[in-house]
């Protein structure tokens, strides 16, 4: 490929997954460059008069997608959550370096996994693969809450480290200097 350079990239538009929505239904296409913070000031102010948003993302897109529909279920209580997985269709097409050079073009098709993610503050349907109902997320935060009052975790801070005892890393080096004040000067004979 080092005699081509890519020169469009197309990605095939993908029909809605979720048939008998309303066409006016906001949808919040994540790119892999979207500022989460823009996504998320534009679907809660979506959100306040209506029912239901979607969010669609492929390839490295997909987290944020996930991202933010989970920031928008804490922030607005009692969503429903429908997901759907599936493959969306990228056409790549790479011109020669050099036109004289004999080459032609050539059309490369990609397959990028995609999620939709509609939250809907109406119930969805149960049945469906995929959906969750509003509030389980709670239910995890407090497992997990009351299990580190129990004990069950460390008590440690992430990034947090664990303070050593002066002894164990005053070990068998050389000892050189002023003795500190909680230091001992050692002689040779007694390491």
């Amino acid at each position: 490929m080092e005699n081509y350079s890519k020169a469009r990239t197309v990605e095939q538009p993908s029909v809605c997954p979720f048939p008998g929505l309303p066409p006016d239904t906001p949808e919040v296409r994540v790119k892999d460059g979207s500022k989460i913070r823009n996504l998320l000031r534009y679907a809660l102010s979506r959100m306040e008069g209506g029912v239901a948003i979607i969010f669609t993302a492929s390839g490295k897109g997909v987290s944020k997608a996930i991202t933010c529909a989970e920031i928008v279920k804490r922030q607005v209580k009692g969503l429903h959550q429908l997901t759907k997985l599936l493959y969306s269709t990228v056409v790549e097409v790479w011109e020669p370096l050099e036109p004289t050079a004999g080459l032609d073009s050539l059309t490369v098709s990609r397959n990028l996994p995609a999620i939709w993610i509609l939250l809907s503050l109406e119930p969805l349907d149960i049945s469906q693969p995929g959906y969750q109902a509003p509030g389980r997320y709670d239910t995890l935060w407090a497992q997990s809450a009351s299990r580190e009052e129990a004990g069950g975790f460390p008590r440690q801070r992430p990034g947090q480290r664990r303070k050593r005892e002066p002894d164990s890393w005053r070990g068998s080096g050389c000892q050189t200097g002023s003795a500190g004040p909680e230091e001992t000067t050692r002689t040779p004979g007694e390491l």
